[in-house]
This record gives structure tokens, sequence and C-alpha cells, in this order.
């Protein structure tokens, strides 16, 4: 121990230093410049790490305490053998030790450290994670903990970042993750089970914190979440006079019953037979009937399952009883209570009657035993068949149905149901007969039942609602479409008249006579035809002041009244000099303002071609003032100055 004790201290120095006292001088040991290097996983190193400087007479080998597989020695280099990964090892040794015929001389160690690297993408521990969460679950509750979310990364210095992106429309207002870092699923809004069941999302984590920094991995997973009804809600008495899936105004029901007599059959009750249901549809607890009170001297008794009502006495005088039932879960957890009214009134004996000759429904063909027929009318609902009795102010349950000859259908109460598999399409007609037990009074009416091919579509929320109409509908839509049809002819007479109504009376007296070749020129039209709307004329007064008598107007040219000749050119009025024209306005603007004029000679026959030579230049006044004037004055005194054409003039 005493010599082992002594020489532990060089050894110890040979081993740290790379080399025995004194052997500086010497080099007798080997040795290397650097023992500690750093390099990135994934890196291929190719080149030696380090160069070995071993003696003379010895040579270098790797320990057994070297990294397995890590090094290489080739010649008197160290080599790095493998590409480093820093998930499966951050630090690789090289032990190295100089040897001289088999004794170990010196002993030498390499580290090299593996950095670590962004090249891992994270993981989640489930690729689908679904779970149930309670309909009254607290709001800002952790739904998930974090614990269950959170997603693994190998690379283990990085920071992984959380999104939370709905899948189902809506469902990120009900839900949220903690924090960008916490990814633990809390509540944010009240869960209802009857607008939203079930909810999806995906969680996204990312490896960095901004998206488009690289290197940058992401993983994805799905969560399912199943909301589970809670018990929130009483039963509910139907039909509901309103509700809107958390609140239902519940039915009261009404009857009458015949004194002195104990009816067999459940009581026919308006707006139904006594029903409740469970308001939490997604529990659907059984209904418990029973009734809490109003029930005098026991007359009536409730079914506890299916809440029919009968007669259990007679009523010897004319009563009211407001029976108070109850509706209560199977499970006693929650009920409700409605008022069921029933009057005792005395019978005469008066027969019942129905309010309809003819009844309408409708069936699938291929319907099997015990389907309800539906109304024609309303094909969501069940076809009902109700007599009256006129004693009675409401429905009478001494009135009993049945079919009298038809074996395919039966009645249950008002509602009438098949009997067997209707295999025939087509309509078939059945006697419904109505009976007062009590009077024996009875009554028939029909039924038309229209076996059809197809299932007629339900009304509820479908956007193609029933198509077939009654005959009063379509009697009614046939009047308003045969008023507005009136109304419409109406309205293209008056448009007719107005705009054609001149043309119309020209031509009602006789054939149109022809036109003369030159006259085709729509701008030269008589003035009773022209074809742009002119100014209107002064309006004569009928005692006009006094003024020189002036001659008639000569009449403008145009059609012979019937039974005349044509007058000849020199009949008209002698001399062809410019005295004998007139003028018109056309439509052509002139350049320098207002609207071309031509002059017509009133002595050219029918046979005369129209041929404009040039225009005047007289301004639109001057043009008004003459053609007005020419009109209302005739070629006489009571000519303006421009009715006279100037020398640079033509006329036809």
């Amino acid at each position: 121990m005493g010599s082992w004790a002594l020489l532990w201290p060089p050894l110890l120095l040979t081993g740290l230093l790379g080399r025995p006292p004194g052997a500086v001088a010497q080099a007798q040991y080997c040795s290397v410049n650097k023992s500690f290097f750093e390099v990135e996983e994934n890196t291929n190193v190719t080149e030696p790490l380090v160069d070995i400087h071993v003696p003379e007479g010895q040579e270098v080998i790797l320990g057994s305490l070297s990294t397995p597989f890590a090094f290489r020695i080739q010649g008197n280099q160290l080599f790095l053998n493998v590409t480093p990964d820093y998930e499966e090892n951050s630090l690789l040794e090289a032990q190295l030790l100089c040897q001289s015929g088999g004794t170990l001389v010196t002993q030498l160690r390499v580290f090299v450290s593996v950095l670590d690297v962004n090249d891992n993408a994270p993981e989640f521990p489930f690729t689908t994670k679904e779970i149930r969460v309670e309909e009254d679950t607290k709001v800002n509750s952790t739904v998930i903990p974090e614990t269950e979310l959170q997603a693994e990364d190998k690379d283990k210095d990085d920071t992984l970042f959380y999104t939370l992106q709905e899948v189902t429309a809506g469902a990120s207002d009900y839900f949220s993750l903690v924090g960008a870092n916490h990814p633990a699923l809390r509540l944010d809004r009240t869960l209802d089970f009857y607008e939203r069941p079930n909810m999806v999302f995906w969680l996204l984590v990312r490896d960095t914190a901004e998206e488009n920094v690289e290197p940058s991995h992401t993983a994805t997973a799905t969560l399912v979440l199943n909301v589970v009804p809670a018990d929130l809600r009483p039963p509910w008495f139907l039909p509901c006079t309103f509700s809107d899936g958390h609140v239902c105004i519940q039915a009261q029901y009404h009857g009458a019953v015949p004194m002195g007599h104990t009816l067999p059959s459940p009581l026919i009750l308006r707006p139904g037979p006594i029903y409740a249901e469970d308001g939490d549809r997604g529990i659907n607890q059984a209904i418990i009937y029973s009734i809490f009170s109003g029930n005098v001297n026991g007359t009536f008794v409730i079914h506890p399952d299916s809440g029919n009502l009968t007669m259990a006495r007679s009523v010897p005088s004319a009563t009211t009883f407001l029976l108070l039932v109850k509706g209560q879960q199977a499970d006693l957890a929650r009920y409700s209570v409605t008022q069921v009214t029933v009057e005792a009134v005395a019978a005469a004996g008066s027969p019942p009657h129905f309010p309809q000759s003819l009844y309408r429904g409708t069936v699938a063909l291929g319907a099997g035993a015990g389907v309800v027929v539906k109304d024609v009318a309303a094909p969501s609902q069940p076809l009902r068949i109700q007599a009256r009795d006129p004693e009675f102010s409401d429905l009478n349950s001494a009135i009993t149905y049945r079919i009298t000859n038809h074996s395919h259908f039966r009645m249950e109460g008002e509602v009438v149901l098949t009997t067997t598999t209707l295999t025939q399409a087509g309509a078939f007609y059945a006697e419904v007969e109505a009976k007062n037990t009590v009077t024996s009074g009875a009554a028939t009416t029909v039924i038309e039942i229209q076996v059809s091919e197809q299932e007629p579509p339900s009304t509820g929320g479908s956007p193609s609602e029933d198509k077939r109409f009654s005959v009063v509908d379509m009697a009614a839509l046939g009047g308003v479409l045969g008023a507005l049809l009136l109304l419409a002819l109406l309205g293209l007479t008056v448009l007719v008249h107005k705009h054609y109504g001149s043309r119309l009376k020209c031509c009602s007296g006789k054939a149109p006579e022809p036109q003369p070749p030159g006259f085709d020129n729509q701008a030269f039209l008589p003035d009773h035809e022209a074809n742009w709307a002119p100014a209107p004329s002064p309006t004569r007064d009928p005692k006009p002041a006094e003024a020189p008598p002036t001659p008639a107007e000569p009449a403008p040219p145009g059609p012979a009244p019937p039974g005349s000749a044509p007058e000849a050119p020199a009949a008209a009025q002698a001399g062809g000099s410019p005295a004998a024209v007139r003028s018109i306005l056309t439509k052509e603007r002139r350049p320098e303002g207002g609207y071309k004029a031509v002059w017509f000679g009133e002595d050219i026959g029918a046979e005369a071609d129209v041929v404009v030579l040039n225009t005047p230049t007289l301004d639109v006044d001057g043009a008004s003032d003459s053609s007005s004037g020419d009109e209302g004055e005739g070629a006489g005194p009571g000519r303006g100055p421009h009715d006279e054409p100037h020398g640079d003039d033509s006329y036809i």
C-alpha cells in the first residue's frame, strides 16, 4: 500500500497531462494538442479531429472506455467514425492508450460535445382524443388537463407553442387553451346539448415561436368533445304552446263527459291525449302520471304509464272538474304539473254530426299495418276525424268511431290506421261512423285515402313544402290570376291607344293610298304625321283682340278626301314664284345652332320628287315663327319678315 501510494501522484499527473514529469524535453510520451471539441449533431465530419504525437517505438490504440463505434485511429490521427446525434449521446469520449512492447506508457482522453439542433418534430401521444363533457360543466373549468394534451419533443431545449383550431363552426366560442405554452382545455361558455351535441378541434403544436423560422416543425392531433346531457329540464306536457328548446309553455287539456253515465273508454281531450316527455330529450326518462288534486269523489283514474284518463264513476249533476295532473320522471328527480278541465254535461240525445262530408288522407304505397294516415292538406300531421255534439261545448268523450266498409283501415280514436300492408296504389274510400255510446245517436262521413308511390314530403324544416292544394285554394288562385290578366289587357289597351291611336283612326276608314316615290324620307312627312314632337302652337283666344282680317290658311298637302280628285299643280295657286312657297323644320341640326328648314312650293303635284337643294340660313326662332305663321296665317299680309325666302334660299 505504501509503494502504490508513492506511485499514485505521478500516475495521476500522467493521466491528466498526458506525459510524466520531465518528459517534455525527452518527448518520449504520446500527446495531443487539443482534447475537447464541439460538433453539431447530424454533421458528417470527414477531417481528422486531432493528430496524435506518438514517440518512436510506441503505438496508440483506443481503450475500452471509448464510446463504442464513435472513433477510429488511422495512422496517428483520430477520426470521428459516426454522425453524432444529440438525442442519442450528447458527449463522446475517446480513450487513447500508448504502448511500447505491450506495456502501457501513456493514457490520453479526447472529448467531443454534441451540440443540439432543432431536427425533430414534436409528437402528440395520441392521434385523436375523444372525451365526454357534462352539459352542466361550469364556465372557466378545465375540461382536459395540460398533462393529457402535451406533445413531446426529443429536442430537449425546444419550447413548444400550441394552437386550438375549430373544425366545427362556432366551436371556438365554447373552448380555448389556457395559454400558448400551456395546452390545458378550458370551457368559456355554457354548453347546450341540443344546440351543439359534439364539437371537433385540431390541436396544433409548433417548436418555434414564429411560423416562418427555419428549421420549424409542427404536429397536429384531433380533439372530439361529446356533450353529455344533464338533467336540467322537467317533463313537458305536449304539445307546447311555445318552446325554444329551453322552455316549454306546456299544454292544458279540456274534455266533456255526459252526466249520469260512466264511459268505458279513455276520455277524448283537446288538444290531444295527456302526454308528457322528459324535457332533456338526450336523457329521456320515462314519465309516471298521477292526479295531484281536484279529483272529487275519485271520479277519474289516470293510467300511470300511458296517461289515459278514464271514468271510475258517473257524475250525477253538472260539474266542472279541475284536475291537476303530475308527470314525474321515473328517477323521481323532476316533475311538472298541468291542468285538465272536464265538464259533466247533460245529454238530451242529439245525434253527432261531422263538419265535413269528405275527408282526404294519404299514405305511402307499401306501408305496413298500424301506419297512421296523414292529412292531405298537412302531410306532416295525422288525419283526424272529429264529430261534434251540439250539446257539448268541447269534444264529447262518449263518441266512438269505426270504419264500416273497408278492411284495410281502422279507427283508433280519431286517427285512421292501416290494418295490412298496402300493395296497390290508388284512391280508397271508406265510411266512418261516429256513435254516441250514451244516446246511441250516430252520423257518418266518407274519407278518401290516396295510396301513393312515395311518402308525402314532410313540412317540418324541409325547403320543399306541400305542393298539393284543395279545390278552394285552386279556385282562389285562378280568380287572382284572372284579375291580373284583365288588368294587364286594360293597361295594354291604354298604351296602344295612347301611342298608336292616331294611326288606327286614319287607317280604320279606308285602305292607305300609295305614297309618292319621293315621300319616303321621314323628315318630310306632313305636319300631322311628323315623327318628332313639335312645339305646341299658341292657343287662340275665343274672342281675339281687334286685328286686321287674315285669309284662311291653305290646306296642307296630304291625301285628298274620299271622292275628290287630286288637284292639278296649276290649280293650287298661280305662279311659281318664291311667294308661293312654305317651309317646315327638319330634325337636322345647323352647325351655327337651330334646325334646318325646307321650303315647299304649294303648286307641286303628287308626281314631283322631293329634293333638297340647300338649306335656309334662318335661325331657330325665325324658322319656328315662319312655320307657325304659315300654318296660322297663310300666304298673305300676316306673313312675317322671314316668310319670304332669301336670295340664297332654294325651294322646291
